[in-house]
């Protein structure tokens, strides 16, 4: 078989929306009959998916293979890097953990990695009509470009056609495309075929003198301006840095739930179907801030390094407000790494998650964790015990939690394992299941414990149907016909 075609969605800088407009556009070329995939070389995100070969890859180009009708694969983000601290990260290669490094030796890391990102390329194209490449971060990072797999460098060396993404909600998007072409080596201009604007709010046609002058300065056309599009709130944010703005329910829920925003929080998308249900108000914390009080539930959050997370929240006090909220008979629950905080205590002898070392956790569950170098990725399901209502999702932690409140699990896995820990009281609840609230009725169980109608919210669904709505928005604003012409 002959190669596919790839066409490579860049951007001029980071949450430029690169991964909305790849599941979108994906989507649209699925409609149109074609067998599309999904492709991130190089991707930096605490927000992963477990693939059903085992592995893990950013969130993000899970639900772009779900835009495509297909299983996400290792493939489809070969290189995956997952901070722990402001300057380290693990690093994941086709799905498993290859090493710890900091941003240095990383650099040097690099160009081994080449080689690997080009054969996963190459087994995507073979199944493939056409192979949706997003780059990360910026194009025009010319400090990183030495040895370089996410952009420009994986461009040339594959010898894929690139368009640029500039996001005109946050200013200066003129500025940044001509500027992105006059920091861009010849080799590299070559590769670009166009442009697109991306968030555009207001009348479209106000900008037509913005097109023109862009055009002018780099000789690039413009295959669209995109306007604004409020479902993609309903799709997985890969970053972090989305949750200040979009993960807070302001339609006045009668259930009040907080989660406090740890500083390696990690797959935050698990409070995704709660911030769309119309029966909670969700308030995702602000590091600086107290847990709100007159809670009814706080969730801890998964996160990329347990210890120095329990550190970082004791520092913000809000281990303080947790455990003055428990005493007042608030509920308390925990997710993966927020469970491990609940237990008695936290050993990493190996030095896993960062120096070795351990403390106490939290204390309101009669568990301990030992971090171990073993990491378990698995798609479950189950049942929650409490309710009997199923539940699915996936399991993606280093650690084994053991202790007497196990013979109190959370959930029954299909496997005929448990999962989790309860309270004495029943009021405090941990488990290792991420995706826990993507079972509606598991949802409906949470706000009828809380005294609360369930809304008959279809979360799934509605993930489905934003994808739908994404496509149909694309065809109406990009030139899709001529994206795929630019393809080779």
């Amino acid at each position: 078989m002959s190669p596919s075609r790839a066409l490579m969605i860049q951007g001029t800088g980071s949450d430029v929306g690169k991964s909305v407009l790849v599941a979108g556009i994906a989507r649209a070329l699925v409609r149109r009959g074609l067998r599309v995939r999904p492709f991130k070389p190089q991707n930096m995100s605490n927000n992963a998916a477990v693939t059903a070969d085992g592995g893990e890859i950013g969130r993000a180009q899970a639900l772009q293979a779900r835009a495509c009708g297909v299983a996400p694969s290792v493939d489809m983000n070969p290189v995956l890097l997952k901070p722990q601290s402001e300057i380290g990260a693990q690093v994941v290669v086709r799905g498993k953990v290859l090493t710890n490094a900091d941003a240095r030796a990383y650099q040097s890391l690099k160009p081994s990695l080449l080689p690997k990102v080009l054969e996963s390329f190459a087994h995507l194209r073979r199944e493939a009509d056409i192979v949706l490449v997003e780059g990360a971060g910026s194009a025009a990072e010319i400090n990183l470009r030495a040895a370089d797999i996410a952009n420009m460098g994986f461009a040339l060396a594959a010898k894929v056609p690139v368009v640029l993404a500039g996001d005109i909600d946050r200013g200066g998007v003129i500025a940044s495309l001509v500027g992105t072409h006059a920091v861009l080596e010849p080799a590299e201009r070559a590769l670009v075929r166009g442009f697109i604007i991306n968030k555009f709010r207001g009348d479209a046609s106000l900008f037509a003198e913005g097109l023109s002058a862009i055009t002018a300065r780099t000789d690039w056309p413009s295959f669209g301006v995109v306007p604004w599009l409020p479902e993609i709130a309903r799709l997985p944010a890969e970053d972090a840095m989305a949750l200040g703005r979009a993960h807070v329910n302001r339609s006045g829920g009668a259930v009040h739930i907080a989660v406090p925003m740890l500083s390696r929080i990690a797959n935050f998308d698990d409070f995704d179907p709660l911030a769309q249900e119309p029966g909670v108000t969700l308030t995702m914390v602000e590091p600086g801030r107290p847990l709100p009080a007159g809670l009814d539930l706080i969730i801890l959050p998964g996160t990329k390094a347990t210890l120095a997370d329990l550190k970082f929240l004791r520092a913000q006090g809000w281990d303080i407000d947790l455990l003055a909220h428990w005493r007042r008979g608030g509920a308390v629950w925990g997710i993966c790494g927020g469970y491990q905080m609940l237990g008695r205590r936290i050993e990493d002898p190996d030095g896993v998650e960062g120096p070795p070392g351990g403390a106490d956790g939290l204390g309101l569950l009669d568990v301990t964790t030992l971090l171990t170098g073993e990491k378990m990725l698995e798609e479950v399901a189950g049942s929650d015990l409490d309710s009997g209502a199923p539940v699915f999702g996936y399991e993606m932690h280093m650690g084994r939690t053991e202790g007497p409140g196990r013979v109190r699990p959370m959930l029954r896995l299909a496997d005929g394992r448990t999962d989790g820990s309860r309270s004495t009281c029943g009021r405090v609840r941990g488990c290792y299941l991420h995706g826990l609230f993507r079972s509606d009725a598991f949802r409906a169980s949470l706000l009828h414990g809380f005294g609360a109608a369930a809304s008959g919210l279809a979360f799934e669904a509605g993930v489905e149907a934003a994808l739908d709505a994404l496509a149909d928005h694309l065809e109406r604003h990009l030139d899709i016909t001529a994206l795929l012409t630019a393809a080779a």
